[in-house]
């Protein structure tokens, strides 16, 4: 995780949490220009992240959730103002990027299986999000209607002509998906954090909730191949998650619906 050190917070926090990290080191680890992240090194560390209004609110509630049920850092505040502010404890371990463990993809590929046919076996009906996958078609259906979309996005793994190719395929298949499983819904490995090869958190939550499981198992093979550069391991992901649950026909179904994701 890339760490920038600045000479202080450019926004502003409440007067406890000023007092708090007052003198702590303060450094930029943003990684999209959609949100600012910031790592606050005191005590056992903090994560602070800044965004536009309301676009945390999601991300706080999963959070919470993932940390009850002992798979996330606590969230310490959230407050939704002129921009949104949440604040976390750091997480446990480094991401899934870290050249450590990607200098061992196997390893890497198995323990991120696991990890996700763990998180899929848990009890989630008391989880806030009960619908994900209504969300999901709803912005897909949206982002159609509205000319927003990126065939290129998915060039290699899932290919589709034109958007009308991808929409006609999740329009026949959108019955397929079931809100069935507790998802991550960005499995990817900055998302990922472990120790000696075995996962012990989650962080960026805000696409999480129940859902269909190929929704994690699309992201968790793209990723594969985006940070390893091949795709060599897409089968091996696949395998130890457990093949009999892996549907080729939903895959193509969420691929063509993450084109106006």
């Amino acid at each position: 995780m890339k760490r920038t050190k600045i000479s202080s917070l450019p926004i502003a926090l409440p007067n406890a949490f000023s007092r708090l990290f007052s003198g702590a080191r303060i450094y930029d680890s943003s990684s999209s220009p959609e949100a600012r992240v910031y790592y606050i090194e005191k005590d056992e560390g903090y994560f602070l992240k800044s965004a536009p209004k309301g676009t945390l609110r999601r991300e706080s509630e999963m959070g919470a959730y993932f940390h009850k049920k002992g798979l996330a850092p606590e969230v310490l505040f959230y407050e939704s103002g002129e921009s949104d502010l949440l604040l976390t404890a750091r997480a446990l371990g480094e991401d899934g990027t870290h050249p450590a463990h990607l200098a061992e993809p196997k390893r890497l590929c198995d323990a991120m299986a696991e990890a996700l046919r763990a998180l899929h076996s848990i009890d989630a009906r008391d989880c806030p999000v009960q619908d994900k996958m209504g969300e999901y078609l709803s912005l897909a259906d949206r982002n159609f209607s509205q000319r927003k979309y990126d065939i290129s996005l998915f060039d290699g793994l899932h290919s589709y002509a034109c958007p009308e190719d991808a929409y006609r395929v999740l329009c026949e298949g959108r019955s397929l998906l079931k809100n069935e499983v507790l998802l991550h819904g960005d499995y990817c490995l900055p998302n990922i954090m472990l120790k000696g090869f075995k996962v012990c958190s989650f962080i960026d939550l805000g696409n999480g909730g129940l859902g269909d499981r190929h929704v994690d198992l699309f992201w968790g093979a793209w990723t594969l191949r985006f940070n390893l550069g091949t795709d060599a391991y897409r089968d091996r992901f696949f395998d130890a998650y457990g093949r009999e649950l892996v549907q080729k026909d939903v895959l193509a179904v969420i691929a063509a619906a993450e084109v106006f994701g």
